[in-house]
């Protein structure tokens, strides 16, 4: 018998094959887990490895956007080096000025009556037809009864909305033609202007080729004035005199400081720090090219009075090129002579301009270029327009037109100007029947940016708070983030507690006249007075408050001569007064004040605490120092401060009087000085004091929040003010600390 052949096909062998097959199909679900636990891993790495290729894709584009961005601002840099570097090819590739141009008929902008010129639509009555019902159910005296109803109501809607909108249309057209007569007569006058213009320009070329020495003073001037193509931030500030005997014209010409040459060289991307680095330009570098600078503006300016000259009246020409810069014997702003040259007009014919090395030709034609201009060392000028004899023209600067005189669409122009300057997209809406609405600005930044409605008023008198709802009403209206209120005037205390927590701001005049100022452009409160703020000669600013923000001055408890600033012909004429004046504003239109304080000291520290002059102690025991109160109107921000200084009264022990300014504290912490702009000192002179008249405070990038703008200290018998612009940590307090105030 085989036995290794025989079958098992007993119980114990169907037992054991069904344990075979439970363990296979174990088995397989065990490599089927496997198998898709294996699956996941593989999809989960996958997915990791996808993320970290796409990590490292958004890492690499946003580091590429980066070095992107440092090229543009590098490339930025390197075109204004080459703007900087061609400017003499620049103005030689110029068209010349020609006396013809003075002729020609200035344009007659044409009538643009914007929205007003959209007729109002009218209801279309189809849209409000009611269907009527189904045949079946009119039959249903309810349903036909409803159906009349809607028709009836309907019929109603569609003239009530007929009638509004003929009215809108009857009041549209009404505000056209208005609009429309105001046109013709702005441009009757436009012609009429122009008219006189050409006239005067008429005869200014009869006394021109006469060689009147007035009128070659105005048409060179004139031509240096309008002369175009210069770089941004390029003064056209210039004086001139003609000298009729030797048909030579002096000039003076202002030229930009050495800040325009750009201090970065180039702006690199540091991977490590996730910053734009910015790479310094080598000084020698930027000195030779600020020279380079001086000697092309030089050559540009002569080349373009000769190429004017189409009549031959120039035999030659001194120009000298200033700055305006601190002079260190003084420590006053002054015009600092950086370049000087004299051209006969033959030898300058023989040029050529396109091809010269600035500098060479410039020292060739025997110009004088300062040694180190980028520290404003001067240079003697060969002559100046003021030793010519006669008069002596000038532009820029001088003649800033009248803002209450201006015409309101160019007013609103001018304010549209001053905001697409300071970075907004702007439209003005003067002919668009825009109600409430002037200027619209828009702030292109993505996260904080958004519309904002600007109206423009040239008042005379305080603005009515009515006008700053007006606003409020305007900005929700039209769904704009904030809303501008710019007057010639000024604001009361209702205006300033309405706009507290709202998104408003008010710009009084002379706020802004300075904003004006600040981006070069030109404008002015009335008639000019002896401090050139638009200030009315008898102290008073545009909007009826004091000049020193005392609305009601000194009256009570006068019985001292000399209270408040107050006191008789003889007090006043021994006392020195030291007027300090600020932008009410930030750049961002955050209101600013400062507090003025004063300490009277006996070898650097203060006699005692009562000698330490300040808001809440606004004069000294013995009423030599007397601080004036600055707000003339709650809540209103002020823009000047005076301290009266009588030196007869002084404690005998007080050799110095310190002065400083801080900003307030009410609500820590407290502002830096660096966001506070325009601060200048200007001191009207006792008998026995001397020292600088007027100082402008440097406090550009200051971050303390307190400053020393001066001193008085004793020189013998005598009294001498000398600026400081040295800044204090802590504010009110670390000044007060500095020189030994008790502070609790």
């Amino acid at each position: 018998m085989d036995v290794a052949g025989r079958r098992n096909d007993g119980v114990l062998a169907v037992w054991a094959e069904a344990q075979r097959q439970e363990q296979r199909r174990e088995e397989a679900r065990w490599r089927a887990q496997a198998a898709e636990q294996r699956r996941r891993e593989r999809e989960q790495r996958e997915a990791q490895k996808e993320a970290a290729r796409t990590e490292r894709e958004a890492q690499k584009a946003y580091q590429q956007s980066r070095e992107a961005e440092a090229a543009r601002r590098t490339a930025e840099l390197d075109a204004r080096v080459g703007e900087l570097r061609g400017l003499l090819a620049a103005g030689a590739g110029r068209p010349a000025f020609r006396t013809q141009s003075l002729l020609a008929p200035r344009p007659v902008p044409p009538f643009a009556p914007g929205r007003l010129g959209v007729p109002v639509p009218m209801p279309d009555q189809a849209r409000y037809q009611v269907p009527p019902p189904d045949p079946v159910q009119a039959r249903n005296p309810g349903v036909w009864q409803q159906y009349e109803q809607y028709v009836a109501q309907a019929r109603a809607r569609f003239e009530q909305d007929w009638y509004a909108a003929q009215a809108a249309e009857a009041d549209r057209q009404r505000r056209l033609g208005e609009y429309h007569e105001q046109y013709l007569a702005w441009v009757a006058r436009f012609r009429r202007e122009d008219e006189e213009r050409a006239a005067r320009t008429e005869e200014l070329l009869r006394r021109l080729r006469s060689g009147e020495a007035e009128a070659v003073q105005e048409y060179f001037t004139a031509v240096l004035y309008a002369s175009a193509g210069w770089p941004e931030g390029f003064p056209h500030r210039l004086v001139a005199a003609w000298e009729a005997s030797s048909r030579q014209l002096v000039v003076n010409w202002e030229l930009p400081g050495p800040d325009v040459v750009p201090a970065t060289g180039r702006v690199r991307y540091v991977k490590t720090d996730d910053r734009e680095a910015e790479v310094a330009r080598p000084a020698t570098e930027r000195k030779a090219l600020y020279r380079e600078v001086l000697a092309q503006s030089a050559l540009r300016v002569v080349a373009e009075l000769y190429r004017a000259d189409g009549d031959g009246l120039l035999a030659s020409v001194v120009l000298n090129g200033f700055v305006r810069g601190i002079d260190p014997a003084t420590g006053r702003e002054a015009e600092r002579f950086l370049t000087t040259v004299t051209v006969d007009r033959g030898e300058f014919a023989g040029l050529t301009l396109d091809r010269v090395a600035a500098v060479e030709c410039f020292q060739a034609l025997g110009g004088v270029l300062s040694a180190r201009p980028e520290r404003l060392d001067e240079v003697r000028p060969d002559r100046l327009p003021e030793t010519v004899g006669g008069s002596v023209a000038g532009q820029g600067g001088e003649e800033d037109p009248d803002l209450f005189e201006m015409d309101p669409i160019e007013f609103e122009e001018l304010i549209a100007e001053l905001f697409r300057l300071r970075g907004f997209r702007v439209m003005t809406t003067a002919r668009s029947g825009d109600a409430g609405v002037d200027v619209v600005a828009e702030d292109l930044d993505p996260v904080t940016g958004g519309r904002i409605v600007i109206q423009a008023k040239r008042y005379r008198s305080t603005v009515s708070p009515t006008a700053v709802r007006d606003l409020d009403s305007t900005v929700r209206h039209h769904g704009a983030i904030k809303g501008i209120l710019v007057t010639t005037a000024g604001f009361g205390p209702g205006s300033y507690d309405y706009i507290r927590n709202k998104p408003l701001t008010l710009v009084s005049g002379p706020e802004l006249v300075e904003l004006l100022a600040e981006q070069g452009l030109r404008g002015r409160l009335g008639e000019r007075t002896r401090d050139g703020n638009g200030s009315a000669a008898n102290g008073s600013t545009a909007n009826g408050s004091a000049a020193n923000g005392s609305g009601a001055g000194h009256s009570s408890g006068g019985t001292d001569a000399g209270q408040g600033g107050g006191g008789n012909d003889s007090t006043r004429a021994r006392t020195t007064t030291l007027a300090l004046s600020w932008g009410s504003r930030t750049a961002a239109g955050d209101p600013v004040e400062l507090d003025v304080s004063a300490f009277l000291c006996a070898g650097g520290r203060v006699l005692d605490d009562e000698h330490f002059v300040f808001f809440n102690s606004p004069q000294d025991p013995d009423g030599a120092i007397r601080l004036h109160p600055t707000r003339s109107v709650p809540g209103e921000p002020v823009r000047r401060a005076e301290l009266t200084l009588d030196t007869a009264r002084l404690a005998p022990g007080v050799d110095e009087v310190v002065v400083a300014v801080s900003t307030e504290e009410e609500e820590p912490p407290a502002l830096p000085l660096g966001y506070v702009h325009g601060l200048a000192v200007t001191v009207a002179f006792g008998p026995d004091v001397t020292g600088a008249a007027q100082w402008a405070a440097g406090t550009g990038g200051v971050s303390e929040s307190a400053m020393v703008v001066g001193s008085f200290q004793r020189q013998g018998g005598a009294w001498r003010f000398t600026p400081s612009g040295t800044p204090v940590a802590g504010g009110l307090a670390g000044l007060a600390v500095r020189w030994g105030v008790a502070v609790e």
